[in-house]
């Protein structure tokens, strides 16, 4: 299997190689953006739930559930900035 990889990769220019698995990994890193998705949404359907139960907290429950929206989308603008850094700011092109 490396032997095959070696070969088929040897017909191409060394820049060609460096761009394409340079796209591959901008979208391997975007599927960082799908856990955080996931996760803001659970968080609001049980804040909506939370705010059901007890309309008086509201406030709280808010800020809480924004607070750990927050905190939970920081791997999904990680993803994003290593995508980008790979497709604009890369040093090999």
């Amino acid at each position: 299997m490396v032997d095959f990889l070696l070969q088929f990769l040897s017909q191409f220019d060394g820049i060609d190689v460096i761009k394409a698995f340079s796209a591959i990994g901008a979208g391997t890193a975007m599927i960082a953006g799908v856990g955080p998705g996931i996760g803001q949404g659970f968080a609001a359907g049980k804040g909506a739930e939370a705010v059901g139960i007890r309309p008086d907290s509201q406030s709280d429950i808010v800020r809480t559930m924004l607070l750990g929206a927050a905190v939970a989308e920081t791997t999904g603008i990680y993803g994003l900035i290593v995508a980008l850094i790979l497709l604009f700011a890369n040093p090999f092109f």
